[in-house]
């Protein structure tokens, strides 16, 4: 079964297999922010209620909500 980045937990980390999604605008956007295969990416805060979440990822800070962390397969 695949791990997605939505299901780490904080101060959790793991190595970026893929990006899912169609070839559209979300998946350029995740891409162009660092999120491409091999990258390292630590959860470093969660939102009270799950959504957002804080990652940290090639030295900087991002914010993700959880439909675009679903489409991150980590290792």
């Amino acid at each position: 079964m695949e791990t997605t980045l939505k299901e780490l937990k904080m101060g959790e980390k793991g190595v970026i297999i893929k990006v899912l999604g169609e070839k559209g605008a979300v998946k350029k956007r995740l891409m162009d922010m660092g999120m491409t295969s091999g990258a390292e990416v630590l959860v470093r805060k969660v939102a009270p209620l799950g959504d957002p979440i804080e990652v940290n990822i090639r030295g900087y800070e991002l914010t993700l909500r959880k439909a675009e962390a679903q489409n991150i397969i980590i290792e």
